[in-house]
């Protein structure tokens, strides 16, 4: 009786390895990829800039995965900056921006973010305006 069961034990993990190296020898399918953010740059220094004149930086990206990107939401961290965006989609490969316009009521030093809100697997990115404001 323990011969036979020893034989049937043997022949159960003879074929889960038989089974797990098939398994392992099929082509891999290829999983769509999210889409994703490849950015330029997430931080710009305008250096020092007047104030009471508004400045400007573009932002850009290029969706780097396999679905359309979409930008749900930008927010600005205050009222002194307004954000633009590509509002369509973004196909895989295609490029996409958010514009910072920051207009500076008080001397001094700032650095100031946008929230960008996406269907990328991470959801949200941070870019970062920042400077000194003189007279």
């Amino acid at each position: 009786m323990k011969k036979v069961s020893l034989i049937i034990l043997g022949l159960v993990c003879v074929t889960a390895v038989i089974a797990q190296t098939l398994a392992s020898n099929e082509s891999p399918v290829n999983p769509l990829r999210a889409a994703a953010f490849a950015w330029t740059q997430t931080t710009f220094d305008f250096g020092k800039i007047k104030v009471n004149a508004p400045v400007t930086h573009e932002f850009k990206f290029t969706n780097s995965g396999d679905a359309p990107l979409v930008i749900t939401s930008v927010q600005a961290s205050c009222g002194c900056t307004v954000a633009e965006y590509s509002k369509d989609p973004i196909p895989s490969g295609a490029q996409g921006f958010v514009k910072a316009t920051y207009n500076a009521a008080k001397v001094g030093v700032f650095a100031k973010t946008v929230t960008i809100n996406s269907n990328t697997e991470d959801g949200v990115v941070l870019l970062t305006i920042k400077g000194e404001v003189v007279n």
